[in-house]
């Protein structure tokens, strides 16, 4: 343990006016911490093969007002995205992650596409990630963040576009983790996104884009596209 974190946890302790735990009861923490036992765990996507797991995010995220489309190939992405920002009446203009999954994307054959990478600022209206994972029980998109996918591009531009593999769709929350644990390193920031941004706070009228993009568009690519490599899979995500 770092020393930094055992001075919080030693005023922690202070403030709760007691001790270390004795070494048999702090073992049995660490166990049940270590063991990532699972709560109660809804059917409605577990009971599902993962065709119908597709179909169940698409349909929950499409409630949340988050708009879905459908691709057989990375080929049809450049010409889907475009299609969704003439129609949108929206730039043709692209903030990009440096991602291994977003590089495989032929852009090129859209050249009035204009491309961008780096960090989000208030002038980007449109950003492309990648995600983690879709969670089909709720609609909802994991993204982590990182060297190559600052949390900026998940918040800042008015519209997000997301990027999700068929094999990225998860039942679960719990699955959701599971791939995280897999893929090695804990990020700086985990979130979780259901639909746009909204509040109802105004008039107890909902509201997009209250606190983040009042557009979230996402983008499934048919999971008979090879999977991505290793490298990929288990690059640690810490920032």
């Amino acid at each position: 343990m770092s020393e930094s974190r055992e001075q919080i946890l030693a005023a922690i302790r202070r403030s709760l006016k007691r001790g270390r735990l004795e070494a048999g009861r702090e073992a049995d923490l660490k166990a049940r911490v270590t063991a990532h036992r699972r709560n109660l765990v809804p059917e409605r996507a577990n009971a599902l093969d993962h065709r119908a797991r597709i179909d169940l995010f698409v349909a929950l995220a499409e409630e949340v007002q988050a708009t879905v489309t459908r691709v057989n190939s990375l080929d049809e992405v450049p010409e889907t995205v475009a299609r969704y920002l003439a129609d949108e009446n929206l730039p043709a203009e692209l903030l990009l992650t440096s991602d291994p999954f977003l590089d495989r994307i032929p852009w090129d054959v859209r050249p009035l596409l204009k491309i961008r990478r780096g960090r989000a600022g208030a002038e980007d209206a449109v950003s492309l990630t990648p995600c983690l994972a879709a969670i089909a029980e709720t609609g909802t998109l994991m993204l982590v963040s990182g060297p190559e996918t600052p949390t900026t591009l998940n918040f800042l531009p008015d519209t997000h576009i997301v990027m999700v593999r068929g094999d990225q769709i998860v039942a679960t929350y719990e699955d959701s983790w599971d791939r995280l644990r897999i893929r090695g390193g804990l990020p700086r920031a985990v979130n979780f996104i259901t639909g746009p941004s909204r509040t109802g706070d105004i008039e107890q009228r909902i509201e997009l884009g209250a606190h983040g993009p009042r557009r979230l568009h996402i983008v499934i690519v048919d999971d008979r596209w090879e999977a991505p490599n290793a490298e990929y899979e288990q690059r640690g995500a810490a920032s």
